[in-house]
């Protein structure tokens, strides 16, 4: 274990915008010229190659919006919403169902949101026996759910355990008072700890807990006391995100714009802290915003180079297709992408007419899938061994990417990594800084407007 010493100066020259590279071209390249039929061909071809699934739901529903958010959901305090929009989760779940070798098995399976736990324990049970009619699931396949603190009930915990979940991953992003009411996130910390004992008396094996830097009114000093307080509920990993400001595609957030938001310095110093803290208290650090624990299966995976990335974020479970439902979901099988219809009432109606509610995608170009490969390992295993490049993707590595990598010059002299004959390796400081690294390989990134992306610190 290390304890990472960060370089404010390097973060704050480096922090510009750019993807998150959950997907590989980025969603921004989706388009919605492909046309459903086509989609349907691609994901009925995406079962020769026999891969696992991963299946996604999401969930929209909140009784409150928070102001950071920059997810798509549905606000309302009207519980009786969740039971149709289950009505419709059926309805295409039986639309997509035929078009998927009924031998794949499920080895993922994830609820986000939203707040699936908007949801009754009822309703959940539900929804778990209608996936689990549908789907087969391999014998140690992997749950996760997003659960609100504040919205959560033991009912709730032993219903999702019931349907098969293991792991949770909960919001909290700062304890501060004067932070949650100035972004409308009231949420003590004894709430917090309450759903934490909740999960580990029925069993669920890993726990996650989300903070955002950047909020207002945060600073270092109260930031460290949310992080000691958080420390010492022991969670398997921790998500420590900067906060998105992208106004012009969440209008919500200009409410911040009126409040007192950290100076770009700030943040950098909260950062900081919060990176040598985790470090210094047996978390390492995997990449972008994710911290676990050093025994934690994340950690070993990347050790092992077998980290995969997806829409889900880091994960130990790649090579599956993803099947999501619901309004807005991303799916991906093989060399395609698909989402989706974004709105609740044009959702429903084209599923109520027994159409598949698919409304944009893309599929990968030859080149798209040797740089989606070259960004994935990258941001996973933290470095390119040239030789096994190579081989994995048919290509001599080091002459297809020679202006990318001759690009890195002023990165292996700002630390971030370094080069040799046989490949780069990224140093500690690095992994702060992957995006950026990333961002050499992609190809459409000069194509894109600033305001398209968040800044990566």
């Amino acid at each position: 274990m290390s304890t990472l010493q960060v370089d404010l100066e390097l973060v704050k020259k480096y922090s510009v915008p750019g993807p998150r590279y959950t997907s590989y071209p980025p969603a921004t390249q989706f388009t919605e010229t492909i046309g459903v039929a086509a989609l349907q061909e691609k994901v009925r071809a995406a079962n020769a190659g026999g891969r696992d699934l991963s299946l996604y739901f999401h969930l929209p529903f909140c009784e409150s919006l928070c102001w950071f958010c920059g997810c798509t959901t549905v606000i309302t305090t009207d519980h009786k919403v969740s039971g149709k929009y289950l009505d419709y989760l059926g309805k295409e779940m039986a639309l997509v169902r035929p078009l998927i070798d009924a031998k794949r098995k499920v080895t993922q399976l994830h609820f986000g949101g939203g707040t699936p736990t908007f949801l009754s324990p009822d309703e959940l049970r539900r929804l778990g026996k209608m996936i689990h009619a549908q789907f087969e699931f391999a014998d140690d396949f992997e749950a996760g759910v997003e659960i609100d603190p504040r919205h959560v009930t033991k009912d709730h915990v032993l219903a999702l355990r019931e349907i098969g979940f293991n792991r949770a991953s909960m919001g909290v992003q700062d304890n501060n008072p004067e932070v949650q009411k100035a972004v409308h996130r009231i949420q003590p910390l004894a709430q917090t700890k309450q759903a934490v004992d909740w999960l580990r008396e029925a069993g669920f094996k890993s726990i996650n807990i989300d903070l955002i830097y950047g909020l207002p009114y945060q600073t270092p000093e109260s930031f460290e006391k949310t992080l000691g307080e958080i420390l010492a509920l022991q969670p398997d990993r921790f998500a420590v995100f900067n906060y998105a400001h992208v106004p012009w595609m969440k209008p919500a957030q200009k409410i911040l714009e009126a409040k007192i938001l950290p100076t770009p310095e700030t943040k950098m110093q909260v950062l900081k802290m919060t990176i040598e803290k985790l470090t210094s208290n047996g978390y390492a650090y995997i990449g972008m915003d994710h911290f676990a624990r050093e025994t934690d299966e994340l950690t070993i995976s990347q050790r092992e180079k077998t980290l995969q990335r997806n829409f889900q974020g880091y994960s130990t479970r790649g090579g599956a297709d993803i099947y999501a439902f619901g309004m807005s979901a991303i799916s991906q099988a093989g060399d395609t992408y698909w989402q989706n219809i974004k709105e609740l009432p044009e959702y429903y109606a084209a599923v109520e007419a027994g159409t598949l509610p698919w409304t944009r995608g893309y599929v990968l170009t030859k080149e798209d899938e040797i740089r989606r490969t070259t960004i994935m390992r990258l941001m996973c295993d933290l470095g390119l061994d040239y030789s096994v490049m190579s081989g994995l993707l048919g290509i001599d590595f080091k002459e297809h990417f020679a202006t990318e990598i001759a690009s890195l010059d002023d990165m292996e002299a700002d630390g971030l990594l370094v080069k040799t004959p046989q490949g780069i390796t990224v140093t500690d400081l690095g992994r702060l800084l992957i995006r950026n690294i990333a961002m050499r390989f992609d190809e459409y990134l000069p194509k894109q407007t600033e305001r398209r992306f968040s800044k990566t610190i």
